[in-house]
């Protein structure tokens, strides 16, 4: 997991800030651990981090570069997927946050990449799932499609199918159930009734102001002050 959040932080840094890429040991340990855009939060040590860019190193997916007398890493990433900026961004946000649907992935891929609508998104999705670089959570073409991206292991990726499907279960008394036809020769008679009830309401409220009138006329006769 530290491995893919280290090289998801190299390639939004090099697309958000620029100016501060490639990046220090001390910047990829801020940007691991920060709060915003990250699932998991992860409390990651220098010593971690170091550890995981050498492993990232040696699989040609990042390099040291020689920068002053600070160490500075940048990512391989195009080269050794051979992607362009767009799917690039996709993995990256992936890597960062997780599974998501299409509509969460569009709105944070944009961030750094424009991306127009979802057509557009899932232009891009397709060769890239046949490539293995997304995979599909849930089944494509419908309204809150999940994916991840292709790196978890075997075991991962069928505990994250699970959740999903769970989830997707229990969402499901939440969604509103299509509005039942309606009978209009019955609105027409429950119209009725109503209309019946309100004209029953005003004739009680009359007679009642009629009732307390008669009340205090008999008292006014009788020299009672009426309650």
């Amino acid at each position: 997991m530290t491995e893919r959040r280290l090289l998801g932080v190299l390639v939004e840094k090099q697309k958000t800030t620029p100016d501060v890429y490639p990046m220090s040991l001390n910047a990829l340990v801020t940007g691991s651990n920060q709060k915003s855009n990250r699932e998991p939060v992860v409390n990651l040590t220098g010593d971690e981090v170091e550890e995981t860019l050498q492993g990232l190193q040696q699989q040609a997916l990042a390099t040291r570069v020689d920068s002053g007398r600070v160490e500075k890493w940048r990512h391989l990433l195009y080269e050794a997927w051979n992607v362009s900026k767009e799917e690039i961004a996709i993995v990256a946000e992936l890597l960062l946050r997780g599974p998501q649907t299409e509509g969460e992935l569009r709105s944070h891929v944009s961030r750094l990449e424009p991306v127009a609508d979802l057509d557009a998104l899932r232009a891009l999705l397709r060769p890239m799932s046949e490539r293995g670089l997304v995979v599909y959570l849930t089944p494509e073409g419908r309204r809150g499609t999940m994916l991840t991206h292709g790196f978890h292991s075997p075991d991962e990726l069928e505990r994250l199918r699970t959740r999903t499907a769970r989830e997707s279960v229990a969402d499901e008394p939440a969604r509103p159930r299509a509005a039942a036809a309606v009978d209009p020769d019955r609105l027409a008679a429950l119209s009725a009734r109503v209309d019946e009830l309100a004209a029953g309401q005003a004739e009680l409220r009359e007679s009642l102001a009629a009732l307390q009138a008669q009340v205090r006329s008999l008292h006014e006769a009788s020299g009672r002050t009426p309650p």
